[in-house]
């Protein structure tokens, strides 16, 4: 195998405070919060609360919206199982559907690079159009921009959606409660393992596919078992940032287990052989649900019973609320491990795989 380069890449330790922007202030983990609360919430976010779930609510007349936007810079463009179109289209998607929303219209924009070719961005805009069917939307409006050749990496894409959020429904991140069971759709740090594997040409003798999937029908499908609290998709930052995030907007304490932790082979050797956590991996086509115990079987039973649910299983559980004054954020997530020990688990403190999504 030839050389890899990693440079950039780090595994999840501290990073010191900086007056420039790094890579890891990208990675949805500490610094990017660090760099929310430190510029862009004290400018841009005094108009309204912001509960910072992965999309915002709003309301005109008596309807409900969500809305939000995400913009793409993934590399390589084609990867294992997906591609940045198809990936800008199932990300939006995603995020209204983790308030409850059923998405119905997005709009997009492309940042293009002198020199790309027709053919590629032909290949990309075939893929949005075939995503945007699946998930049942439709694409509103966009915008093109073309840069000289080096001021961009051949193409980013901003999409942003809306999606109205039925009567009765209040799923948010500030919404788990003492009991509450958690479930995973699938099998964790599929997407970012595929496409490092894609972008370094790693010789993995499994073939390694992105999960990027549309999962507004799955979310529908559990909100009509009832007792839904919270849904997340864990993509940058992976599920444990996610789970942390949770813990602190519910001020509740979270315990998973490591043995049950659905992760594909190929994965976890990928992850052993290049010192990562499968925990900190993105995905793009799986959630994490927090459920009402008495609803969780018949949750589970439903999600088992769709395409990109199949796989779902229970991980943990909620096993307390509030939180004492001496008491960090790293210690609201506990993983019990393999060996019957409990280890903290923090957010990803910095960025261990830059331009994943």
């Amino acid at each position: 195998m030839d050389e890899l380069n990693f440079e950039g890449y780090t595994c999840p330790v501290p990073i010191r405070p900086t007056d420039t922007v790094l890579l890891g202030h990208g990675s949805g983990g500490t610094l990017s919060r660090d760099l929310l609360n430190r510029l862009f919430l004290p400018e841009l976010g005094r108009a309204a609360p912001r509960l910072l779930d992965d999309s915002a609510v709003v309301a005109i007349g008596d309807q409900r919206f969500a809305i939000t936007t995400d913009s793409h810079v993934v590399s390589p463009l084609f990867f294992p199982g997906g591609d940045i179109g198809r990936l800008a289209i199932c990300g939006t998607v995603n995020d209204l559907a983790m308030v409850g929303a059923q998405p119905v219209a997005l709009t997009c924009g492309f940042v293009i690079e002198e020199g790309l070719s027709f053919e590629l961005l032909q290949r990309v805009v075939a893929s949005m159009k075939a995503a945007a069917q699946e998930a049942g939307v439709y694409i509103a409006a966009g915008d093109t921009k073309v840069v000289q050749k080096g001021g961009a990496d051949q193409l980013f894409i901003n999409t942003s959606g809306i999606g109205t959020i039925p009567d009765g429904i209040d799923i948010s991140g500030a919404r788990a409660h003492a009991g509450d069971v958690i479930i995973v759709s699938g099998t964790l740090g599929d997407h970012g393992i595929a496409v490092l594997s894609a972008r370094e040409g790693l010789g993995f003798e499994t073939k390694l596919e992105s999960d990027v999937a549309p999962l507004n029908d799955l979310v529908q499908a559990m909100i009509g078992a009832g007792g839904i609290h919270v849904l997340r998709d864990p993509t940058r930052g992976g599920l444990a940032t996610s789970l942390v995030e949770i813990s602190e907007q519910s001020n509740v304490t979270i315990e998973i287990a490591e043995q049950v932790l659905p992760v594909k082979p190929a994965v976890k050797a990928a992850c052993e052989m290049l010192g990562f956590d499968p925990l900190y991996i993105a995905n793009e086509g799986k959630l994490v649900a927090f459920v009402k115990e008495s609803a969780a079987d018949r949750v589970l039973d439903v999600m088992k019973k769709t395409k990109y649910g199949e796989q779902a299983v229970v991980i943990g559980r909620v096993i307390g609320s509030g939180k004492s004054p001496a008491k960090q954020s790293c210690g609201q997530v506990r993983l019990k491990t393999a060996i019957g020990g409990t280890r903290l688990v923090d957010m990803l403190p910095g960025e261990m795989l830059p331009r994943i999504c």
